[in-house]
């Protein structure tokens, strides 16, 4: 019976489980395999979680009263023996790394540092790592003394129309480059350093192309503009006590405003005209005064040898005279011997040739060759 028992006894794969988790078990206390960790333990409670270190720090901070109770501190701060400890500490750390910021100073090769203890100049300091008394009882104001700064005139695109001293007017540009001589001056001193030197240097060139004329202006006489320029700056500067040294002004252009650009071109045109017509009609001049000096002269010696020998030079002054007009004459040299005056056929008597006739015959001529050439070619 037995035997046949265990043949009638139902398939595994068919008998009726207790569905089972991912991890083998329902969770229940009867089941064998791991347990579902989302499952209630047994007993029917979870144990509770072991604070962490975040949670103890906080608790202990707060005091053993909690937040909000009578032992608690003030508004969730604080409070007791440790929380007096702790901010101690807090304090501590933040005056240290305050004195540290403002204390320690890093002064660069091309920098000078201006120190000043309750606003009062103290002194000033060199290139390295320095150190002063911490902030607020001293201030340290770092500027660059080797940094060449340059101020443009004017400011972008635009016209800067300056009066000359022959009432003319020009645009002119030009750029001003400073540095800072000393520091001390240059912070206490000043309370906008570029608007000061913009406005000093404008005015100085104002004041130097007042006293000049145009063609300075425009021409060679730049150079001496620039350098007055400069140094009235810098005499304006040194009088404010500033700080500032001026490096050099430097004209960009000096031209004629672009609404009047043609009627200026056209006056510079009529008054090279006339320099060039005054130094041709000069040069007339001396040539007029050196020809007759030259006259002069050589009459004056005439006169010395007519003084020694007034017959002779008179005979020769006479000759030379008539070799002068002869030379230029026809002449027909007539002998008579014995009385009888020869048949003269003056028409076929030779002359001398005209000298206009001359000048203006070659012209002709080479006219006349042009075609020949053309034909023997």
């Amino acid at each position: 019976m037995t035997i046949f028992s265990r043949w009638f006894r139902r398939p595994d794969i068919l008998a009726t489980e207790t569905p089972k988790g991912p991890w083998g078990g329902s969770g229940d206390d009867g089941n064998p395999g791991p347990r579902n960790p989302w499952a209630l333990p047994p007993g029917g409670r979870k144990p509770a979680a072991k604070p962490t270190a975040l949670d103890e720090f906080l608790r202990k901070a707060r005091g053993s009263g909690g937040g909000g109770g009578g032992n608690g501190g003030f508004g969730g701060l604080p409070s007791g023996a440790n929380a007096r400890a702790l901010w101690a500490i807090g304090v501590a750390i933040i005056a240290v790394v305050w004195i540290l910021f403002t204390s320690v100073h890093q002064i660069g090769p091309q920098q000078r540092g201006v120190v000043t203890y309750f606003g009062k100049y103290a002194g000033t300091l060199d290139p390295g790592v320095r150190l002063t008394m911490p902030a607020p009882i001293a201030d340290v104001t770092v500027v660059d003394v080797q940094k060449i700064r340059t101020d443009n005139f004017p400011v972008g695109e635009g016209e800067n129309l300056t009066l000359t001293g022959d009432q003319n007017i020009i645009d002119l540009a030009y750029s001003v480059r400073w540095d800072i001589a000393d520091p001390r001056d240059y912070v206490f001193q000043l309370a906008e350093p570029n608007a000061t030197v913009r406005a000093a240097a404008e005015s100085a060139m104002r004041a130097v192309v007042a006293t000049t004329t145009l063609d300075q202006a425009i021409g060679t006489g730049r150079t001496v503009i620039e350098q007055r320029v400069a140094e009235m700056t810098q005499q304006i500067l040194n009088d404010y006590k500033s700080g500032v040294r001026i490096q050099g002004v430097a004209i960009k252009q000096a031209a004629a405003p672009a609404r009047i650009v043609e009627d200026f071109n056209a006056v510079t045109a009529a008054q090279q005209e006339a320099i060039a017509n005054l130094n041709q009609s000069r040069s007339y001049a001396q040539q007029v005064v050196a020809r007759a000096q030259g006259e002069a002269a050589s009459f004056d010696k005439v006169y010395e040898q007519y003084r020694l020998a007034p017959e002779v030079t008179r005979r020769r002054m006479y000759y030379e005279t008539m070799e002068a007009v002869l030379a230029k004459s026809d002449k027909t040299i007539v002998e008579t011997p014995g009385g009888v005056v020869p048949y003269l056929p003056l028409s076929n008597a030779k002359r001398l040739p005209n000298p206009e006739a001359v000048q203006s015959t070659p012209a002709p001529a080479a006219a006349a060759a042009a075609p020949q050439s053309g034909a023997a070619q």
